[in-house]
């Protein structure tokens, strides 16, 4: 009988999280103060975050212990399965074995809770009473409530408005969880005022909608904003992804030969793969690929360079690929990918070429999606299409070079409540969209004026 499943006991879990800024080869450059353009110091961060996770996103360790008090909500659903996926294998019809972490088992259906539960946590023993937060498609959103349900906070959810009016149960999702959510951009902050005056009918972005709830909690001692990919200290938390599926690989006496995730601001890619890139570092001959929108191209045509995390200019300037902090993407149906940069460390990880970034259109994707669902059985978020369409790639350049090779990629969340998006599909209403160049320029413009990293 085959083996579908790998799966490890609840005392096999790792009991800390991994830091890859203790291995990398070359350091990487600094956040810099918005205002001084020098490098951002625990105490510029302390009126955003509680200080516990200020000093995560600074910290040098290799490893950092995972509290008891995340660890007991994480066993709600973790360790989560590896699986073999035969079906799709036998469809593809190529020389390639194809494993996928199911991070879709977890309450919320995708990986976020990996940091919304520690995120929570820790502001929790800071004694912080309320967060607000943004969220694109609301994976995040739905997580972040979740996770403040189980704490005993208040969630207050920016959520971007064209995914807020395509996906309408992930807010009735983080309304059952007690949160509230708005649609970004919206009345209940300055910034969204004034966009709105601009541009009644705009589709928004999670760069307007970081800045809407980063001005909802400022000036709130008892308040804080939580972000739920990007930063150092959140792609530290879902480590535990990759580092389970380590253990599942060594299980069956497997090693990847790709290893695949989808990319939108870096959380689920950098999750399953920076375990990887630290053995890449080591030595280990094995390829890893961050795939991304051709509508929101940040690594594969965005500058590398310094610039803001939203549009009103309230972060600390960070050192990334970026198509500019006023770019507004096409209004694809991926949500959770529509951001205009990528993580510090995945950028760092592309520029040292530890990572290869690719892009995918939206037909592709949403093909590679359905061809997964009526073989598999699961139906991927549209997001994790974009991973899927990168295996499907990666399975036809084996079969084309006779060459076996081992898939791993991160199933990074279920597409149930996306399935308005599959109906546009289906029927024909989805349409690529290409990023004109002039784009681009103004993206080079636009950080052209901060320092270069």
């Amino acid at each position: 009988m085959k083996q579908v499943k790998v799966v490890l006991t609840e005392e096999e879990i790792p009991r800390q999280w991994y830091n890859i800024l203790a291995d990398l080869p070359t350091p990487m450059s600094p956040p810099l103060h918005p205002g001084t353009g020098q490098p951002l110091g625990p105490d510029d961060m302390a009126a955003i975050f509680p200080m516990n996770l200020i000093e995560q996103e600074m910290c040098p360790d290799r490893w950092v212990d995972i509290p008891e008090g995340v660890m007991e909500k994480y066993l709600l659903w973790r360790p989560t399965p590896l699986c073999r996926a035969y079906n799709f294998e036998k469809l593809l019809d190529a020389p390639v074995k194809i494993y996928y972490k199911n991070e879709g088992y977890s309450p919320a259906g995708s990986h976020k809770p990996n940091t919304a539960v520690a995120q929570a946590y820790y502001n929790k023993v800071f004694g912080i009473k309320k967060i607000s937060t943004e969220t694109g498609a609301g994976q995040w959103g739905s997580a972040l409530s979740m996770a403040c349900q189980m704490f005993g906070i208040e969630c207050r959810v920016f959520m971007v408005r064209v995914s807020y009016d395509q996906k309408p149960y992930r807010r009735l999702m983080m309304q059952t969880w007690g949160a509230q959510c708005f649609p970004s951009p919206s009345d209940q902050t300055e910034t969204g005022r004034k966009i709105l005056a601009e541009n009644p009918d705009s589709p928004g972005s999670l760069g307007i909608a970081i800045s809407e709830a980063i001005e909802d909690m400022i000036g709130d001692e008892n308040a804080r904003y939580s972000l739920g990919s990007v930063l150092n200290h959140v792609l530290l938390h879902q480590t535990i992804v990759g580092l389970e599926a380590h253990k599942q690989m060594e299980k069956i006496g497997e090693y990847p030969d790709v290893v695949i995730g989808c990319a939108g601001g870096g959380s689920n890619f950098a999750g399953l793969s920076l375990p990887f890139v630290r053995d890449k570092i080591h030595g280990k001959e094995v390829a890893i690929v961050a795939a991304e929108p051709q509508s929101c191209p940040t690594m594969t045509r965005g500058p590398y360079a310094y610039d803001f995390g939203d549009l009103a200019m309230t972060t600390p300037l960070l050192p990334m690929h970026s198509l500019g902090h006023d770019f507004v993407p096409a209004p694809i149906h991926a949500g959770g990918l529509r951001y205009h940069g990528m993580a510090p460390i995945v950028s760092h990880c592309v520029k040292e070429n530890l990572i290869e970034a690719r892009s995918y259109n939206q037909l592709d994707t949403f093909d590679a999606g359905v061809k997964w669902a009526r073989t598999e059985g699961y139906i991927p978020a549209p997001e994790t299409d974009h991973a899927i369409a990168a295996v499907v790639e990666e399975a036809m350049r084996a079969k084309e070079e006779g060459k076996e090779k081992v898939i791993l990629f991160n199933w990074s969340g279920h597409g149930l409540i996306d399935l308005m998006s599959y109906d546009a599909y289906l029927s024909g209403k989805l349409f690529n969209y290409d990023l004109p160049e002039e784009v681009i320029t103004k993206a080079k413009e636009t950080v052209a004026q901060y320092p270069k990293p």
